[in-house]
């Protein structure tokens, strides 16, 4: 993307309007603004979303934050909504009862993305339906008070997995998700956050939303109370989560394996935990080997994922 297509880009309409409720320095609403500048101008957009901070914060009836068709799903049928909505759209064009060009995008945190809503996401995935699986991963369930997920890293303090004298915080590892979608053998599946100038998730919810078919994107939205980092911190948290290689981006089109950025520098693990509060107990004096697990864990991962791009 050039300078002048990225100036474009962030210049076309607001598709969520501000004034909703979500908090200050938390990266859901980024992620959405984001992904929703990408739909070009003319085309509309039914999305749907599942129960979540970004559900209950942005729609209230009767007030709502959402300038496209938005429809409000439980916890578990987001994206089972979506296919069904994708599957009238094509009856009525095909019927001549429709002309306009829409397409259809589902937001989920991980709680109804990872776990509650995966049979769904699951489902419409394999279908093959044209549509974008958006997760705006912020590793718990934050809506209901910052309970684990599966998507929840390993050793991280939540009020469900609180970190003491009779466990470490989270005992179980994360649930890697984008590969799990890969496995579904879907055209497009994509990882990204915020980082530099927006220009890798800009290009990926592009390609998302416009190939033709189910496509996924997972998208690292960190979230200021659950994380407990400075609001003003945000761009900096994801930066260290890349620059670690703890969220590396990278796309799998067609099963093919491509890495967006490769660190100049990978980072040392901890560079990134000593900025968030629900890693703060590893830095006490004796839980060191907490430290260096999760080291090892990020860097097999890290070789795995270069061997898949060929690297």
């Amino acid at each position: 993307m050039s300078s002048d297509t990225l100036k474009e880009n962030v210049m076309r309409e607001e598709r969520l309007s501000g004034g909703h409720r979500m908090c200050a320095g938390c990266g859901s609403p980024i992620a959405i603004r984001t992904v929703l500048r990408q739909l070009e101008p003319g085309d509309h957009a039914v999305v749907t979303g599942a129960t979540s901070c970004m559900e209950v914060s942005t729609f209230m009836y009767p007030y709502t934050a959402w300038k496209d068709s938005f429809i409000h799903n439980a916890f578990a049928n987001a994206a089972a909504t979506c296919s069904g909505v994708e599957t009238a759209y094509k009856a009525l064009k095909k019927s001549g009862k429709l002309d306009d060009t829409y397409k259809f995008i589902t937001f989920g945190g991980d709680g109804g993305t990872y776990d509650i809503g995966f049979q769904s996401l699951s489902g419409a995935m394999e279908r093959g339906h044209d549509m974008v699986y958006v997760c705006y991963d912020n590793e718990a369930y934050m809506n209901t008070g910052i309970q684990r997920s599966s998507s929840t890293p390993h050793f991280a303090d939540t009020t469900t997995t609180p970190a003491g004298k009779v466990i470490p915080g989270k005992l179980q590892k994360k649930k890697d998700l984008t590969k799990i979608m890969v496995a579904h053998n879907v055209p497009y599946v994509a990882q990204t956050t915020f980082i530099g100038n927006f220009k890798d998730i800009s290009e990926k919810a592009h390609k998302a939303i416009y190939t033709p078919g189910a496509a996924f994107l997972n998208i690292m939205a960190p979230c200021p109370r659950g994380w407990r980092y400075p609001t003003e911190k945000l761009m900096e948290v994801t930066k260290a989560a890349v620059e670690t290689c703890v969220w590396p981006l990278y796309e799998v089109i067609e099963g093919k394996y491509t890495l967006n950025y490769m660190p100049k520098n990978k980072l040392p693990v901890a560079e990134y935990l000593k900025m968030q509060g629900r890693f703060a107990h590893m830095f006490k004096p004796g839980n060191e080997w907490m430290i260096e697990q999760v080291q090892q864990e990020v860097d097999k991962n890290w070789e795995y994922l270069l061997k898949s791009c060929g690297l």
